[in-house]
């Protein structure tokens, strides 16, 4: 019987081994397989904003353009949003924080993340860096900006034919480079219409100030303006509470602002930032972001490549004929096909 028990035994463990070996044959025959998509590494990807993802304004719109990228990309980014980080002190921190987790590409949407990103950029050479609005660059970093004053120039266009008091108004937050020159194109797209045009300015100073905004423009419509046009972010906000006030129009800047005033937001420019994400995350899969020209490593929105459009004329007051909605459509047409000559802006400063 002992004989019999370690027979069977002993034909049970060749059994074993030769099951574990015909399984392990198959193990080395998946390994040598193409790895499937869920073991593709993704890209790390961080966007700050200094304010938050839904107002209605600047932070909005990147929120959406990189949110819209990132969920048809999902097999390849992961995505972390960061909100209301203003504050210069705060932001290099912010961005350092997540260059020691090893994202590979960082968004600072802001004027105001200009030299701190650039800073941490010099620090974290292996990640990416991208810089909403401003002019310093590294290497490993670039910047996505807005030709702000072909959109301006067409508000200023829409501005001058609805007024008619001969009157209109720009109000800024910080006197920035595209702020600067949005109201530039603002004021020769009014001119344009007319000569004689009255343009009132002002620059809060900064651009979640929405008190002095509303103020500044209170003043403007009790001053004979018809017609505000801002540059967005808080600031916004306080220019159609004061539209809506004073039952006057107001033209909108980054996002559909219509919600905030059915009867008194008249258009306004709307950004399009998924126009220039894709390239940007092109050019880093491709490896040739750290190889662009300096004069590449600005990635524009315009009007040409579909990053900058207006919102449907809301006129529930009547002030445009059909004959100044169609030259609106024409202009803006013009703009687009690059047949509006719209001469360099420059800050002296």
């Amino acid at each position: 019987m002992k004989k019999i028990f370690k027979s069977i035994v002993a034909l049970s463990m060749i059994s074993l081994m030769l099951l574990g070996g015909l399984t392990g044959c198959g193990s080395s025959s998946t390994s040598n397989q193409e790895p499937s998509g869920d073991t593709v590494k993704k890209l790390k990807v961080a966007l700050v904003l200094p304010g938050k993802k839904d107002d209605v304004s600047f932070n909005q719109a990147m929120y959406e353009g990189v949110t819209t990228y990132a969920n048809a990309n999902a097999d390849e980014i992961e995505l972390k949003i960061v909100e209301n980080v203003y504050e210069v002190a705060d932001i290099q921190p912010a961005l350092a924080d997540f260059a020691d987790q090893g994202y590979d590409v960082i968004f600072g949407h802001g004027f105001q993340f200009m030299e701190p990103l650039v800073s941490v950029a010099k620090t974290y050479p292996d990640s990416y860096f991208l810089l909403g609005t401003g002019y310093k660059f590294e290497k490993n970093s670039a910047i996505y900006d807005v030709d702000l004053e072909s959109g301006a120039y067409l508000m200023g266009v829409i501005a001058a034919l609805t007024s008619e008091t001969g009157k209109i108004g720009v109000i800024g937050g910080a006197d920035a480079s595209e702020i600067f020159r949005g109201h530039e194109g603002y004021k020769l797209g009014a001119k344009s219409i007319n000569p004689n045009i009255e343009i009132q300015e002002v620059y809060t100073g900064d651009w979640t100030d929405t008190a002095g905004a509303y103020e500044a423009a209170v003043g403007m419509y009790d001053s004979g303006v018809d017609v505000i046009w801002h540059s967005g972010d808080g600031i916004g906000l306080g220019v159609v509470q004061a539209g809506v006030e004073k039952d006057k129009y107001v033209l909108g800047n980054v996002e559909d602002q219509i919600s905030l005033g059915q009867k008194n937001v008249l258009s306004g420019l709307q950004y399009k930032w998924e126009a220039v994400i894709a390239q940007i995350f092109d050019d880093i899969k491709a490896g040739t972001f750290k190889t662009l020209a300096d004069d590449k490593r600005i990635y524009w929105i315009d009007i040409a490549n579909g990053g900058l459009v207006y919102t449907e004329i809301n006129d529930p007051k009547g002030k445009l004929t059909d004959a100044e909605k169609q030259t609106i459509k024409d202009t803006f047409e013009k703009l687009k096909n690059n047949e509006i000559e719209i001469p360099e802006i420059t800050q002296n400063k």
